[in-house]
């Protein structure tokens, strides 16, 4: 092909770069096609090593979790925040977003079991996610009362970091436990009530 023929460098740089952002964004879009549903089985392509309970929590033996990825970034409330520093307590991660209204109503009852276990060795931490405004999660946390850190990931792309296969959120609301290790112990898929919020946690808790 002659030099007339191709566009100019300039051009093909934006091309490429307009074709990643619509590659990126499409990811995420297929990640969050269930969004605020009460969410599903599925676990993701590839070897799970998981079993789903009948109450719907999925679960991993230790030995046989994976670890949870880079968590690390801005807060809802301007802050700094990585999710590895909580690495020898158990962390409960809890995705959610403003507009999502089985998210509010589980709201209290995480607001409710982090004031009961926060020093007991449980850390609680939210990934607002597809709140295009700030302000809309600040709200949100104002009105619930939630007083544990929420990173603030309105392109979802903290929740793309996750490898396939694993016990990685797939619909929102999800909750994660993870261990002590770093590794993730749990998953849920929908709104939980106070009840099945400690019986994901207390197991893992549990262990030495």
């Amino acid at each position: 092909m002659s030099a007339a023929c191709r566009a100019p460098r300039s051009s093909r740089n934006r091309t490429r770069t307009r074709r990643a952002a619509l590659t990126a964004g499409a990811a995420v879009a297929a990640l969050l096609v269930s969004a605020c549903t009460s969410g599903g089985t599925s676990g993701g392509g590839g070897d799970t090593n998981f079993i789903m309970g009948a109450d719907g929590v999925a679960t991993a033996k230790k030995g046989e979790r994976a670890e949870a990825p880079d968590l690390s970034g801005t807060t809802v409330d301007g802050g700094q925040l990585d999710v590895s520093s909580f690495k020898g307590k158990v962390v409960v991660l809890n995705v959610w977003g403003s507009w999502c209204a089985p998210c509010r109503a589980e709201a209290p009852n995480f607001e409710k079991v982090h004031s009961d276990l926060k020093d007991k060795g449980v850390q609680f931490v939210g990934i607002n996610t597809r709140d295009a405004e700030v302000t809309n999660a600040r709200s949100f946390e104002k009105q619930q009362g939630v007083t544990y850190p929420s990173l603030y990931d309105p392109n979802g792309k903290l929740m793309l970091r996750f490898k396939r296969g694993t016990l990685n959120p797939q619909a929102i609301p999800s909750t994660l436990v993870i261990d002590r290790e770093g590794k993730i112990a749990a998953r849920s898929l929908a709104a939980l009530s106070e009840e099945k919020l400690r019986g994901m946690i207390s197991p893992v808790l549990a262990e030495k």
